[in-house]
């Protein structure tokens, strides 16, 4: 037989029922103290001499959707000790059930602190209404600052990157504790500076994994010297990619050369492509002013001020980076492209027609695009000479030479294989790259001098220079299990609670929900 529910159950321990009063809108309980004597919070000296009461109102969960009350017969004891400074003292509970000058019990605040956590300020306010608890948004920020706890674990092997407080503008830096897959702590910036006074202040740190800029690297050979520094493996795939982007990029002239495309049919543009191409032509004149005053002996900072062209600029045109043609972005057509060819030869030239049969097979773009391709297709079978279309972008013949070939059209393949006997150079870069990216998959370390050696004589020579220069952190992302991947999840988890905050998420309010939080 299942004993009987009785009030005391519904309230914490230590507290005794005096009155139940039930209201529509709200439950009150009178409760006292179980306790008949209380110790001095000053002396510790037991007494039960009760001085006076005064009644206490503290905040409790719901109970039936309506707010509960308690309404507590608080005592005020007299202390008999007579080296006490106190006489008289105020009964208190155990913080489990109610903190000291606390409105709510400990279990309410706990769940306030859990909601505040969980969804910040109004949000956390507005289902905290729904939960009949009455909870307003500073008092859960304020419950958030107040049950912070930042973690004591010593640290071990720890990630460290930046992260945007306004992009462009203001950034901080995010560290991560790689052992336990959590954030170790938030700085407010990331200079240097600031990084190796934090550092210097862990000195059990025996791994650190970055991203491939100096700052953090700097920052822990000074503060950890006999710490190990370990690059982060997706940022050197992903420089390794970009290497070859700027070799294909300063390689264009020679490829539209190569395939007989340096010379551009406006027929065959779109109105957006001619837009593009007229720029183009703009920046021709622009890279011959200022390759004509470079071989004049003129120095980047005169160059600067005689053409008003910022000094990157000016940089990247004598480095041969700004003769693209078409820069747009991919089209929403590249995925299709083999089902548009075999549907082009197999008879199928209406646009409409063509697009609706791509929508059958997944396609998500508009009737324009692909009659957009069906005209330009359509004129330049007319036309005898076929070489005389546009190039494609450089981005565009990156991701083509780097990918199989039996992924490729046979007009990609075509135009793929002129360009490796036209342009060898790109080619061997192109191979460079890849060996690279297969050294790092593989494990690979005793290749990387060799391999360094051979990149320094290719069109990826810059970034084979820098890989010499942080060859210790590559080494070591190599052969170690650490990278940065996790310290890049965190980041995408701090910002995502940011922008839950509107605009209030400080420094404190973000340690609270993201560090604390465990």
């Amino acid at each position: 037989m299942h004993p009987s529910l009785r009030p005391s159950a519904l309230i914490p321990p230590g507290l005794i029922v005096d009155q139940i009063h039930a209201e529509p809108q709200q439950v009150t309980i009178t409760v006292h103290s179980a306790h008949r004597s209380v110790a001095c919070p000053s002396c510790g000296t037991i007494s039960s001499r009760v001085h006076s009461h005064y009644l206490r109102r503290v905040a409790d969960l719901p109970l039936a959707g309506r707010p509960v009350e308690f309404l507590i017969r608080a005592r005020r004891f007299r202390c008999d000790a007579v080296r006490c400074g106190r006489r008289i003292f105020t009964e208190r509970f155990a913080p489990d059930v109610i903190a000291r000058h606390a409105r709510r019990t400990a279990r309410l605040e706990g769940i306030a602190h859990h909601l505040g956590l969980a969804l910040g300020g109004r949000p956390a306010t507005r289902l905290a209404r729904r939960l009949m608890l009455p909870v307003s948004k500073d008092t859960l920020l304020r419950i958030l600052r107040r049950h912070t706890r930042l973690p004591s674990e010593p640290l071990s092997v720890i990630g460290i990157d930046d992260w945007a407080w306004r992009r462009n503008h203001r950034y901080g830096t995010i560290v991560c504790d790689l052992e336990r897959r959590r954030i170790a702590s938030l700085l407010p910036d990331r200079e240097q500076a600031t990084a190796q006074a934090w550092l210097a202040s862990h000195p059990e740190i025996t791994v650190v994994a970055r991203d491939r800029g100096g700052g953090y690297g700097e920052a822990a050979a000074k503060a950890l010297p006999d710490a190990v520094q370990v690059a982060d493996r997706w940022h050197l795939m992903e420089n390794a990619s970009h290497a070859f982007l700027d070799a294909v990029r300063k390689s264009m002239r020679q490829i539209r050369q190569v395939i007989g495309s340096a010379t551009i049919n406006s027929h065959l543009l779109t109105c957006a492509e001619r837009i593009q191409y007229e720029g183009y032509l703009r920046r021709e004149e622009t890279n011959a002013t200022v390759m004509a005053l470079s071989a004049d002996g003129v120095p980047i900072k005169q160059i600067v001020r005689q053409t008003g062209l910022s000094r990157g600029t000016v940089r990247q045109i004598l480095r041969g980076g700004r003769s693209d043609v078409f820069r747009q972005r991919e089209s929403s057509l590249e995925a299709y492209w083999p089902l548009l060819e075999a549907l082009w030869t197999g008879g199928c030239r209406n646009g409409a027609e063509l697009w609706r049969r791509l929508l059958a097979s997944g396609f998500r773009g508009s009737l324009r695009v692909v009659g957009e391709w069906a005209t330009r297709r359509r004129r330049a079978e007319r036309i005898e000479d076929e070489q005389l279309q546009r190039i494609p972008s450089a981005r565009t013949i990156a991701r083509q030479m780097s990918t199989g070939r039996d992924t490729l059209s046979k007009r990609e393949t075509v135009t793929i294989a002129a360009i490796e006997s036209g342009v060898p150079a790109l080619a061997s870069a192109r191979d460079t790259v890849a060996e690279f990216q297969t050294l790092i998959r593989s494990g690979r370390e005793a290749d990387l001098t060799s391999w360094i050696s051979r990149a320094r004589e290719s069109l990826v020579a810059s970034f084979a220079t820098g890989i010499a220069k942080d060859e210790v952190a590559v080494r070591a992302a190599i052969t170690l299990p650490w990278s940065n991947g996790q310290t890049e999840g965190q980041i995408t988890k701090l910002k995502l609670v940011k922008r839950q905050m509107y605009g209030r998420g400080h420094l404190d309010l973000l340690q609270a929900r993201l560090v604390g939080a465990e």
